[in-house]
């Protein structure tokens, strides 16, 4: 069963400007009657931290503290800060989002895959969700075994005709277009460390260096598999039911590496929080995530955007040629150049259609809000049941936009 501890109000630290006290109590609630365990909340507004709070535990088990710069896996919070650096790549000129994949990586024009475009890839339109083979830990760890791996994938639609969750495999592929145009040969993690984080003073990772102590790290506390049948009201019926077949096209979605399965803490193992999965290895604390939002959101002069490529974020998504059901979740979305956009009516989030950002698997998410100038991220070790709008996030979304910053309703 998922931990249950109690965590005291003496555990909970840190700074929330006036005015933002609800966005503390939200924060506070979540520890009192959410069952969270550790976790960390912050926002950016106009460029300048306003909220900056973490508290419970880094590890339930022990009772060890979350401390200020305690660092957790984020799970699919991290495509966002992917696409973010996939954008400052753009910015930099080392190619277009209109630019066909091949034409900086001739071999993924292999199987029917010739003519797609970046932008359809970063909208989950190519159809390269699973990877047959499945690679193993090993093989994301040989950039050029991965690249081989890649490359050869059939896709699983026609691209541009539908678009699905690509959960795992969308980093890969990022990382491996940033390898090939950018004249150093560096992957989307070390990209992030060079051109964004180090410059920015971010303490955020893809691929985790041993440089970071493990007392800094917070043990992901997961639940059993069998506990979904406990809660199969908060997630998508079509999503449950195709995840439980292992042959399946959901299952072998989320079933890379395919020596790491999702759902046993293997995301715990050092191994693993080593190699790069840019789609679902980030760690980091709430403050940069937020951070980087937040620049976004006020024109990315730190990341390095230039103005057609915050043009491009805030614009609207534009749905494949049958629809918005995603082939994987089996729930209308909205993705547009890595992100998802807050179009859906049961996924509503910022202020207007023009912010961008993403959830991640257990309960974190990030985004940018450009009509508030607002950068928001939770981060947490309790994984929860939402694919997205988990009710500790929710709860302290709502209490910023609602009854801070009283714009739209968060769904």
């Amino acid at each position: 069963m998922v931990l249950k501890v109690a965590v005291s109000p003496d555990d909970i630290h840190g700074d929330a400007d006036e005015g933002y006290g609800k966005v503390a109590d939200a924060f506070r609630a979540n520890f009192a009657a959410r069952e969270e365990i550790g976790a960390a909340v912050a926002v950016y507004r106009d460029g300048v931290k306003v909220v900056d709070l973490w508290g419970g535990y880094r590890n339930g088990l022990t009772k060890q503290p979350w401390q200020r710069d305690t660092i957790v896996n984020m799970f699919s919070t991290t495509k966002g800060v992917a696409a973010l650096t996939t954008a400052a790549a753009v910015s930099k000129g080392l190619f277009s989002y209109d630019d066909r994949v091949a034409d900086l990586w001739p071999e993924f024009a292999q199987a029917g895959k010739a003519d797609i475009t970046v932008r359809q890839l970063l909208a989950h339109q190519a159809g390269l969700c699973a990877l047959t083979p499945a690679p193993t830990l090993a093989d994301v760890a040989d950039t050029q075994r991965l690249s081989a791996m890649l490359a050869a994938q059939k896709p699983a639609w026609v691209p541009g005709t539908r678009h699905g969750y690509h959960a795992i495999t969308l980093g890969w592929y990022q990382s491996e277009l940033i390898r090939r145009a950018d004249p150093a040969g560096r992957t989307l993690g070390r990209f992030l460390a060079d051109e964004i984080a180090t410059p920015m003073g971010l303490d955020l990772h893809i691929g985790l260096p041993d440089t970071v102590s493990a007392d800094r790290i917070a043990l992901v506390h997961y639940w059993k598999r069998w506990e979904t049948l406990l809660h199969m009201n908060v997630m998508p019926p079509g999503f449950l039911a195709t995840s439980l077949n292992p042959i399946g096209l959901t299952a072998r979605t989320v079933g890379v590496p395919s020596d790491v399965a999702p759902f046993d803490g293997a995301y715990n193992r050092p191994d693993v929080r080593a190699v790069e999965i840019p789609s679902v290895n980030g760690h980091g604390t709430a403050e940069p995530v937020a951070r980087l939002y937040g620049d976004a959101a006020t024109g990315g002069a730190e990341i390095g955007f230039d103005t057609d490529t915050v043009d491009a974020l805030k614009a609207d998504a534009t749905p494949p040629s049958k629809g918005s059901n995603d082939k994987i979740m089996h729930i209308g979305v909205a993705y547009s150049l890595g992100f998802c956009k807050p179009i859906s009516p049961h996924f509503s989030f910022g202020s207007s259609e023009a912010a961008f950002g993403t959830p991640g698997f257990g309960g974190s998410f990030g985004f940018a809000d450009p009509d508030t100038a607002t950068g928001f991220a939770y981060v947490m070790n309790r994984q929860g049941f939402h694919l997205y709008s988990d009710p500790r996030e929710l709860a302290i979304r709502q209490a910023l936009f609602r009854d801070v910053l009283k714009t739209r309703p968060q769904t």
